[in-house]
């Protein structure tokens, strides 16, 4: 065991922690709708992670935390950088430049699912059972009623929805890979949530430092509002959600983790509504509706008709449990 492990964090505390997540989370597609009213995606990525990376550092400094100096960690937060911060940061970017902050935040809400048949891929002892199977088709009819494909017949609708759409979903995918890449291959080794989250936020910001010459060029119109925006997004949103992030994922384990996006679309939506005067179209609240029925059906049904593991998998799942 690492020196760096910390102390199990408080059942009460990480409880607050689901919380506070839930609303950095909800509130950042409306920080993000704000910073593209004068940045390109790539730009508010960079931002992101820059304001980000500086808020875990500086908490690195002050608690007097020790970086990582394992190579093969840092190799393996550089998938989980990707994973996590990297690619899903710019399909959300370039999406909200064609959706509703609202619905982005709605199709956040699919992680759940995502992570689940990642796990059952991935995971031994994870297979998924009939009752689980059901869930899962029924948040995907979820959605397709979120996407709302009959808006598509004839000329009806913006043509670049459906694209959009499909890139919120590719974010969903990203996160359900990081978060069970993140317990198989880190979580059990050691370090505390803040060490782990400075790494993969830095190495997050390092990667978009180097893609920003050949993407970011556009020229940039800022504003007191996108100022603070870009701020609360990469210092809250990316520096400390990403501590409450993984302190959930070590406490509670991958599945409850993702948990977090039941409560952060109705955040979004609100502040979408409230704040950007944003329209809520009745299949989105519908199709959000039946996509955590489902997820809620899968949580339940998990333990119906599932073969136990045995032998090495046993040790290993206890191993983690106590991570």
């Amino acid at each position: 065991m690492n020196s760096q492990a910390s102390a199990p964090v408080g059942q009460w505390k990480v409880g607050l922690q689901f919380l506070l997540l839930s609303v950095a989370w909800g509130s950042s597609f409306l920080f993000m709708k704000v910073s593209l009213t004068g940045l390109s995606p790539v730009q508010l990525v960079v931002g992101r992670l820059f304001f980000g990376a500086l808020a875990l550092s500086l908490v690195m400094v002050f608690t007097k935390r020790k970086w990582i100096r394992e190579l093969r960690i840092w190799a393996h937060l550089v998938v989980v950088a990707l994973l996590l911060c990297v690619l899903p940061f710019l399909l959300y970017a370039w999406a909200e430049q064609y959706l509703s902050s609202g619905l982005a935040s709605i199709y956040n809400a699919v992680t759940p699912i995502m992570t689940l048949l990642v796990a059952a891929a991935a995971l031994p002892g994870e297979r998924l059972n009939r009752w689980q199977t059901l869930g899962i088709l029924t948040s995907a009819l979820g959605v397709i009623v979120l996407s709302a494909p009959w808006r598509y017949l004839g000329d009806q609708g913006n043509p670049m929805s459906l694209p959009a759409q499909l890139a919120c979903l590719g974010s969903a995918v990203c996160y359900g890979v990081a978060y069970v890449y993140l317990r198989r291959f880190i979580a059990h080794r050691g370090y505390d949530s803040t060490v782990l989250a400075a790494g993969q936020v830095s190495v997050a910001a390092v990667i978009m430092l180097l893609v920003l010459p050949f993407a970011g060029a556009q020229s940039i119109q800022l504003s007191p509002q996108i100022g603070l925006s870009i701020l609360l997004l990469g210092a809250v949103g990316t520096g400390f959600a990403y501590i409450w992030n993984t302190n959930i994922l070590l406490a509670w384990g991958a599945p409850i983790a993702s948990m977090v996006t039941y409560l952060s679309p109705v955040i979004g939506v609100a502040l979408g509504m409230i704040i950007l005067a944003e329209p809520l179209h009745w299949n989105e609240p519908l199709g959000g509706l039946v996509v955590i029925i489902g997820i809620i059906a899968t949580k339940l049904t998990a333990g119906i008709s599932s073969p136990p593991p045995s032998g090495k998998v046993v040790a290993d799942q206890r191993s983690n449990s106590r991570s």
